[in-house]
C-alpha cells in the first residue's frame, strides 16, 4: 500500500481486521428460541461470561446474541492493553472502605494472568507478550502527577511497582522529553482481534450459541427481543459496553465515549534502535488528555487518544472512520513522543466507542427477581476487566451464596443517569477541550501543579 501516496486505510473498523482478516459471520437468530442464559453482546464481556458459564456448567443451554459480529465494538478495536487497571477503585474506596478496594486490585492483577492462561490453555495465539506497563511524564506537573500515582498504586498493594528517573526511563524506552516514569509488571501486549476470534470459537467449541448480524432492540425480564424472533431465558445479561445507548430505554445509562487510533508502517531496525522499547512493555502518559500505545508483534507502533470524544444523541459507530483533524493530532503525538519517526508512514487510523458511566465507575450487576444482569463501563479499561466481569456474572448467575467475586465492592453499584441533550454534548466537548488547554498550559509553564482547569474538570466530570 502506498500510503504516502494515498494517506491512511481510514475506518474498517480497525487496523486489527485489516491485519487478521474479517470473519465470516455466523447466522442470525432463526425466530423465537429459548435458553438458560441469554447474552446481548459478542465482544469480550459477552464471550467470557458465556465461557465460563458453560465451563461450569455443561448441561446451559447458552445464546449470545450479537447485532454485527463477534468483536466489532470495542473488543475488535482497543490498543491491546490487558492490565490491572479498573474505573472506579478510588470511589469504591470511599464508598467501602480502602481493604475492599484493595481486594478489588488484586483480583485485577489476578485477572491478567487468567487471561494469558486461558488464552494458552485454549490455544488462543493473540500476539501476548508480557512486557507490563510502563506511563512515562514528560512536564514537571505530569511528573508530580505520576510520583503521586506510583504512591497511590503501592498504598493498593502494588509492591512490586518501580519509579524511574529520567536515566532509566530512557534505559527501557528513548520517550522524548521523558522526565521519570512508573512500570508495573501486571500487564501485557496483545492483538486484541485475535483474542476475541479464538475466545468466540472457543466459546463455540463448548456448545454456545451464537447469532451474529442480530440485533437486540429491547431487554426485558426473561426476553431478549430482535427483529427475528425473541430469545426467552430465565436470564439476560446486557454486555454492549459503548452501543448500550441503542437500546431501548438506555439512552442515558453509559455515554459512549469516543477514542480514536492509528498505527504506523512496520519500522526498521534502525528506528527501532533509536527508540528503544525492547521489552515491548505498553506505554502510557500522564498528560490529561492521555494516549495509550504498543510495539506490535510485525514492529509496528499503535497509538490512541481522545479525537472527537462523543457524538450528538449518543450516535455510535461508522465503522471506525475517523476525522483527518484526528489522525493529525495523534501523528503529532507519535512524532513528539519518537522524533526519529518524523519520516513513519501512518498506515491506518480508525476509532471506537467506550461505555462511560456518570460516575466512572466500572459496575456488575444481576437482579435475581427480574433475571436481568449487566456487566460494563469500564472507561477504556475493559480488556481485562471484562474477564473478572465475566467470571462474577458467572458466579452471580449460578448461585446466590456469596464468593469472593460476588463480595467486590464495584458489584450491584448504582449509579445515576447522563443528563439529556444537549446537556451532555456540551458537557463532554468542553470539558475534553479544558483537558487539552491544560496540557497546553502545563507543557509552557513547566510548572510542577497540576493546571485548576484539570482539576475542576475533573470535579465536574464526577472522575474524582
Amino acid at each position: 500500500m502506498d500510503s504516502s501516496a494515498r494517506g491512511p486505510v481510514n475506518g474498517g473498523i480497525s487496523f486489527w481486521y485489516a491485519h487478521d482478516g474479517l470473519p465470516d459471520r455466523r447466522p442470525p437468530l432463526p425466530g423465537d428460541a429459548d435458553a438458560d442464559v441469554v447474552i446481548v453482546g459478542g465482544g469480550y464481556t459477552g464471550l467470557w461470561t458465556a465461557y465460563y458459564l458453560k465451563k461450569a456448567d455443561p448441561s446451559l443451554r447458552v445464546t449470545v446474541l450479537e447485532r454485527s459480529f463477534c468483536g466489532y465494538g470495542a473488543s475488535g478495536r482497543n490498543g491491546g492493553w490487558l492490565y490491572n487497571g479498573i474505573a472506579g477503585r478510588d470511589r469504591y474506596a470511599k464508598l467501602h472502605g480502602h481493604e475492599a478496594a484493595v481486594r478489588l486490585q488484586r483480583a485485577m492483577n489476578a485477572t491478567v494472568d487468567e487471561v494469558i492462561a486461558v488464552a494458552a490453555a485454549e490455544g488462543i495465539d493473540a500476539d501476548v507478550h508480557r512486557g507490563g506497563v510502563l506511563e512515562v511524564a514528560r512536564t514537571p506537573a505530569q511528573l508530580a502527577r505520576l510520583k503521586a500515582f506510583h504512591a497511590h498504586e503501592l498504598s493498593y498493594g502494588e509492591h512490586d511497582r518501580e519509579l524511574y528517573d529520567a536515566t532509566e526511563t530512557a534505559a527501557r524506552i528513548r520517550v522524548a522529553d521523558a522526565v521519570g516514569a512508573s512500570w508495573t509488571p501486571h500487564g501485557a501486549r496483545v492483538h486484541p482481534v485475535k483474542l476475541v476470534k479464538g475466545l468466540a470459537a472457543a466459546v463455540e467449541a463448548l456448545g454456545v450459541t451464537i447469532h451474529e448480524s442480530t440485533p437486540v432492540t429491547e431487554i426485558r425480564p426473561r426476553h431478549a427481543v430482535t427483529p427475528y424472533g425473541t430469545v426467552r431465558a430465565p436470564y439476560v445479561l446486557r454486555c454492549t459496553e459503548g452501543f448500550t445507548a441503542d437500546l431501548k430505554g438506555q439512552r442515558r445509562t453509559w455515554l459512549p465515549m469516543n477514542s480514536s487510533m492509528i498505527a504506523t508502517e512496520p519500522l526498521t531496525d534502525e528506528q527501532w534502535a533509536a527508540i528503544g522499547w525492547e521489552d515491548r512493555a505498553t506505554l502510557g502518559d500522564m498528560a490529561h488528555a492521555y494516549m495509550y500505545a504498543q510495539r506490535t508483534a510485525d514492529g509496528r507502533i499503535a497509538l490512541g487518544g481522545r479525537g472527537v470524544p462523543y457524538r450528538f444523541g449518543s450516535r455510535t459507530d461508522n465503522d471506525g472512520r475517523t476525522q483527518e483533524a484526528t489522525i493529525e493530532a495523534l501523528r503529532e503525538v507519535l512524532t513528539a513522543f519518537f522524533p526519529a519517526l518524523a519520516g513513519a508512514r501512518v498506515e491506518h487510523a480508525w476509532s471506537g466507542v467506550l461505555g462511560v458511566p456518570r460516575d466512572w465507575c466500572a459496575t456488575v450487576t444481576l437482579d435475581r427477581a427480574t433475571g436481568l444482569g449487566w456487566a460494563g463501563g469500564y472507561v477504556g479499561s475493559g480488556v481485562a476487566t471484562t474477564n473478572l466481569a465475566a467470571r462474577t456474572l458467572r458466579d452471580l448467575v449460578l448461585t446466590d451464596t456469596p464468593t469472593d467475586l460476588t463480595t467486590l465492592p464495584w458489584v450491584h453499584h448504582k449509579v445515576r443517569r447522563w443528563e439529556p441533550e444537549p446537556l451532555r454534548w456540551l458537557a463532554v466537548h468542553t470539558l475534553y477541550a479544558t483537558y487539552r488547554t491544560a496540557d497546553h498550559r502545563e507543557e509552557s509553564l513547566r510548572t510542577p501543579g497540576t493546571s485548576r482547569l484539570a482539576t475542576a474538570a475533573n470535579r465536574i466530570a464526577g472522575r474524582h
